[in-house]
């Protein structure tokens, strides 16, 4: 891998690269999954490639290939420069880059038992298990459940001096109850939703789920939803579980907070932002309750690394504070447009993609108070949990999401169990109305491995740590 990268990088100097860096990345995948007593899939995968990205005449180029012979990689190095070259007399100032450390380094993720390495019967004994555990409840007609594991290998290096070496593993693990009563088919999961809980570790993060022991509560659940009480529609106070504020984290300040969004490089794919550079320092984004860091340094994240793909050294940074807008997720390229340098938040989708921004681990820092204690507090409500949809426009600004299963609060107890519970907000309204957040022995990293940006599309593995927090004057039993 180190001589691709030299190969590269000497190839771009002598096409005319003023600027160039190199990425080798090989991975390994593989998921399985069991729906209903039956095996439904065991896939498997591997790619190994070289990204090359040079600026030549002050214009970008990119080009990458899966051809590793010094012919390839050349080939690859002057496609890349005759591309930055095409690209020039389009530019209105050439590309200038904030300054970065020259690094050479070596970074691994945890990982206590190497999942590919455990057999593929004892991956399947462990799904059947779950599966046929959720279906001990009747009502239960449909269950689903699965694994998913990546192992990421790869080096960086650039003309600057860095040559950085990084390797991790992901494990994913969750399941799906579906209850069938009348015209509803109504779902219950675990630990989340959309595939279950993802993390950077082994075999050993799965394990810890324990999904059979969990899976008959889940079943239950899924079948008292069919006799549960419909969502009222009112305005009220609204308590979510950590897994509900971690996908409002991503939503509605992850996205708008990244730079090329704001600048308006990115509007195709996924929308541009309502936030604006002027509102840097000024905005009030939530309440005085409402800290928000970007931090790539968080053990067991999807969202850390050492060094993102610039060869950034990974970190932590504010984004909102006390409420106040204080960041935004940038590039080397972008962070001069705020007057900053990079704060580590560009990543490729392999070796095939250019780096763009993405969000790190964009957390909700806790705060002080226990989940009994925000209930006991609360005299009248609806305590969430576990994502079922989400609608947001595309400057993250108008949304509406819905749960799986919701539980009335009177008196600062809870009460009976309400069916697809929903509300809509307004970003800076709903983050404003935002006046408790659990305290740190609640508050749990969730990843996601799922999250879409670009063209063409990059599918990033970012993270949210978050705690449940409470919502005042909030719209719920939204009409469809």
């Amino acid at each position: 891998m180190k001589q691709h990268i030299a190969t590269a990088l000497e190839a771009t100097r002598a096409a005319g690269a003023t600027y160039a860096d190199a990425r080798v990345v090989e991975t390994r995948h593989e998921r399985i999954s069991v729906r209903t007593g039956h095996v439904e899939g065991i896939e498997h995968g591997e790619s190994l490639g070289i990204g090359i990205r040079v600026i030549a005449d002050g214009a970008w180029g990119f080009a990458a290939t899966s051809d590793l012979t010094p012919d390839g990689i050349r080939a690859a190095a002057c496609e890349a420069v005759a591309l930055a070259r095409a690209a020039a007399p389009t530019l209105h100032a050439p590309v200038t880059l904030a300054p970065v450390g020259a690094y050479t380094d070596t970074w691994t993720g945890p990982c206590g038992i190497d999942p590919f390495s455990v057999s593929l019967d004892d991956k399947l004994a462990l799904l059947l298990a779950a599966d046929s555990a959720m279906r001990t409840e009747a009502a239960v007609r449909i269950a689903a459940s699965s694994l998913d594991f990546l192992h990421v290998h790869k080096f960086f290096g650039s003309t600057e001096g860095s040559l950085i070496e990084q390797s991790y593993h992901e494990s994913q693990a969750g399941m799906t109850a579906y209850a069938l009563g009348g015209d509803e088919l109504l779902p219950r999961s675990y630990p989340n939703s959309l595939g279950g809980q993802a993390v950077q570790g082994g075999w050993e993060a799965v394990l810890a789920l324990d999904l059979a022991g969990n899976a008959p509560r889940v079943g239950e659940q899924a079948a008292a939803l069919l006799s549960a009480a419909p969502c009222p529609a009112e305005t009220t106070t609204i308590i979510l579980d950590s897994s509900q504020v971690a996908l409002q984290v991503h939503e509605s300040i992850g996205h708008p907070t990244e730079l090329d969004r704001v600048l308006g490089d990115e509007a195709a794919f996924a929308g541009t932002s309502w936030v604006g550079l002027a509102d840097l320092g000024t905005l009030r984004y939530g309440s005085e309750h409402v800290s928000v860091t970007a931090d790539a340094t968080i053990p067991g994240s999807l969202g850390s690394f050492g060094y993102d793909d610039e060869g950034v050294p990974a970190q932590r940074d504010y984004l909102v504070r006390d409420g106040i807008l204080t960041g935004f997720q940038s590039s080397r390229e972008s962070a001069l447009e705020i007057g900053r340098t990079s704060n580590g938040c560009m990543r490729a989708d392999g070796w095939n993609r250019q780096p763009i921004v993405r969000m790190t681990t964009v957390s909700l820092e806790p705060g002080t108070w226990t989940l009994p204690d925000l209930i006991a507090d609360t005299e009248r409500g609806i305590y969430f949990e576990t994502n079922n949809s989400w609608s947001i426009d595309d400057r993250r600004l108008n949304f509406q999401f819905a749960c799986e299963v919701g539980w009335e609060i009177t008196n600062g107890e809870l009460g009976r169990m309400i069916k697809n519970p929903n509300y809509t907000g307004i970003t800076p309204e709903f983050w404003g109305s935002c006046d408790a957040v659990g305290d740190r022995d609640h508050w749990q990293v969730w990843g996601i491995p799922n999250c879409g940006k670009g063209e063409p599309m990059q599918v990033a593995h970012v993270a949210h740590g978050a705690a449940p927090a409470r919502f005042r004057n909030v719209r719920v039993g939204v009409g469809r």
